[in-house]
């Protein structure tokens, strides 16, 4: 009996208790380039839209046989990107034209996929999710920072660029496989020396 009572009043207690308010909504994840832990980068680039507003960036990290490159952009639109390096280091928007070309010292078509290709900046394109945000870690071993082992140099006298494009590459077609228009670029700079 009395334990009886003293369960009823706390079920009392409980329903008249203030209820527990709802659980916070998740904050937007935020565009931070960060590098992956344990690694400096050699190069990095801050990646801007066509106003010129920052949307994320890239770190280059040198290997043996090529460079990572890891990505991390926002605000973009959901689906997939062609993506480039350019051979030069120049983002004057909106269409970005001032970064050249790829880059492609041998004069290569375009395309991973391309029988006689790819040329040296060709990636592998990346994917945008619904939310607009993108991470990305093409690697490739057609470049290098400086030119070593015969690679194509980032880091050359006229510097290169990252650039995105409003569609996806189909890695094949000329010149840039339907990928469209530059909608994004990162001026790649080597990475500071560290403190």
């Amino acid at each position: 009996m009395i334990f009886g009572l003293v369960a009823g009043i706390a079920l009392m207690a409980a329903q008249s208790a203030t209820p527990a308010a709802p659980p916070a909504a998740a904050k937007p994840a935020e565009t931070k380039v960060a590098a992956p832990a344990g690694l400096r980068p050699g190069a990095v680039a801050q990646i801007v839209d066509a106003s010129g507003k920052s949307i994320g960036g890239a770190y280059f990290h040198e290997g043996p046989s090529g460079v990572l490159i890891r990505v991390e952009v926002s605000g973009l639109t959901p689906g997939w990107h062609g993506i480039h390096l350019h051979e030069k280091g120049v983002c004057t928007g909106p269409g970005f034209q001032s970064a050249g070309g790829h880059i492609n010292p041998g004069k290569k078509p375009h395309g991973l996929l391309h029988p006689q290709g790819p040329d040296n900046g060709d990636l592998p394109s990346i994917f945008v999710e619904q939310n607009g945000i993108a991470r990305a870690s093409p690697f490739t071993t057609l470049v290098s920072l400086k030119g070593a082992a015969g690679r194509a140099a980032i880091l050359d006298a006229d510097g290169s660029a990252i650039v995105i494009h409003a569609a996806v590459d189909n890695q094949s077609t000329q010149p840039i496989g339907g990928s469209g228009d530059r909608i994004a670029c990162g001026v790649v700079k080597a990475a500071p020396a560290a403190k």
